[in-house]
């Protein structure tokens, strides 16, 4: 157990030995917000060709046709393996864009020229965001490395295919979240790694290429280019972070900023302060009493003005709670109350006639629930409907009755006698029938008023069923009965005419 816990020690400090130092390069790096100072330029970078600055990035190039532009750090890099991410956005109207963006690394600073903004036979390194498919192989927007010593130039028509030094196909325009490349050199090892801009996480990186003894100028230009063709993308770059990573064993590279660049900083620095003292001062004046009631809190830090904030938001959320609260032992008193109401309603008691209540105390007297009239309103529905029904019914038998004695008229005049001796037996069977059926009818009703109503009954003034809906019903089904039967004598004396 002792042995394996020594080994688990002794290979943690290996890899941990192993390990290059990392440290960031401030003068190799740019970043938002407050990017531009005041004169718009760019602290130790500097943009050319169609590029624009602004407080929050780089437009490398617009979403116009034929455009170019780039930006160049201003100094060489001082180190030997470095690790740059550069975060970017390229954003277009059509599915396709064009050209594309590089990021370089070069022995000697880039110019305007026609590898994606900046010049071929380069000595050094480009990794090219190709946007555009130049040989038709259906295999853009693509991201590839190139090496190149000065002497070859870039193949445009297949674009670059037979010169990378490796490649991943990865669609980075219009994406909802910036992308992100992080292009590693150590000890002659090429690493592209790429964030593809889906999530919001920064740290959501997958390897794009890898290869392995790659020569690369010990000292050299960090730089970003673009170019827009006949279509046009928007190129924008919002930051380029710079590590240099130092071998174990080696000591980082000290660098020291130049005398006339501190004096330069320093008198900046200077300019400044008396600028805000004399904002300070033109404002006291301005504005005398304004001064007098805040005093230098108008100079609050960031820090101090977000607590500030916080407090204030804090102080608003306790406030609305208490009205709230308020509020609801409102409803709630007003809710014991109609509760009060409601049960000294429902539990009254009936006096009866002839004695009086003592102490002048009216009477309880016992209404209607809310259930009970609820079911009322739902019995007079009930009977609209019903009523509505009854009125279909009766427009249908009139019309058929109306065609049944149509059709007996024309029996007559067609066959006058025929079919004479049998008309008295058929209609002393239907009378028969009738009688029967409103024997019947009359009995369903009787037994449907008998049942017992369970909860309510109806309505002191005005009766369940009344008398009118009865007769009315009852009117229906003897003339339904009697247009049958006319209707069926009809059809047995044009039936007898074959005969």
């Amino acid at each position: 157990m002792f042995l394996k816990t020594l080994l688990c020690i002794s290979s943690v400090i290996f890899v941990n030995a192993s390990l290059p130092k990392i440290k960031f390069e401030y003068k190799y790096s740019f970043k938002g917000p407050h990017l531009i100072q005041a004169d718009r330029s760019i602290p130790f970078w500097e943009y050319t060709g169609d590029a624009i600055a602004s407080d929050e990035n780089i437009r490398i190039t617009p979403s116009l046709r034929s455009k170019r532009g780039a930006v160049w750090c201003k100094n060489p890099a001082t180190f030997e393996h470095f690790s740059i991410e550069v975060v970017f956005k390229v954003t277009g109207r059509g599915r396709v864009g064009a050209d594309g963006l590089a990021i370089w690394f070069t022995e000697s600073k880039g110019i305007d020229g026609p590898v994606f903004g900046s010049n071929d036979y380069w000595k050094g390194l480009a990794v090219i965001f190709d946007s555009f498919d130049n040989d038709a192989q259906h295999n853009n927007p693509y991201i590839s490395a190139f090496v190149n010593d000065g002497t070859h130039t870039f193949e445009h028509q297949n674009d670059g295919s037979t010169q990378q030094l490796g490649g991943c196909l990865r669609d980075f325009r219009n994406k909802q979240f910036p992308i992100r490349a992080k292009v590693e050199y150590y000890e002659r090892v090429l690493t592209v790694f790429i964030n593809s801009g889906l999530t919001n996480n920064k740290d959501d990186f997958e390897l794009c290429l890898r290869v392995e003894n790659v020569q690369l100028p010990k000292s050299g230009f960090f730089g970003v280019s673009a170019a827009t063709g006949g279509l046009a993308d928007d190129h924008d770059v919002l930051a380029f972070l710079t590590h240099s990573l130092v071998p174990p064993g080696q000591q980082a590279v000290e660098t020291k900023v130049a005398e006339d660049e501190r004096k330069k900083y320093e008198k900046e620095f200077e300019d400044y302060q008396k600028q805000l003292e004399q904002a300070k001062k033109e404002f006291q004046e301005q504005h005398p009493e304004k001064a007098k009631e805040i005093g230098n809190d108008q100079y609050m830090g960031q820090g101090d003005r977000e607590l500030q904030m916080i407090f204030e938001g804090q102080n608003l959320i306790h406030q609305n709670i208490r009205d709230l609260s308020h509020k609801l032992d409102e409803l709630l008193g007003r809710q014991e109350l109609v509760l009060s109401r409601v049960s000294s309603l429902s539990s009254g008691v009936q006096v009866p006639q002839g004695s009086g209540s003592q102490g002048g105390q009216p009477a309880m007297i016992d209404t209607i629930k809310r259930h009970e009239v609820e079911r009322v309103f739902n019995n007079h529905a009930e009977l609209l409907k019903e009523a509505r029904d009854i009125r279909t019914v009766l427009n249908d038998v009139q019309y058929k009755a109306g065609v049944i004695q149509s059709g007996l008229g024309q029996v007559h005049q067609g066959g006058g006698a025929t079919g004479g001796g049998g008309l008295n037996a058929q209609m002393s069977m239907i009378m028969h029938e009738l009688q029967e059926n409103l024997r019947n009818v009359r009995t369903d009703v009787t037994n449907l008023v008998q049942q017992p109503h369970i909860g309510t009954a109806c309505p002191p003034p005005t009766s369940c069923v009344s008398p009118v809906l009865f007769f009315i019903a009852i009117g229906i089904q003897l003339v339904i009965i009697v247009g049958y039967l006319i209707y069926r004598q009809n059809k047995d004396a044009q039936a007898k005419k074959f005969y």
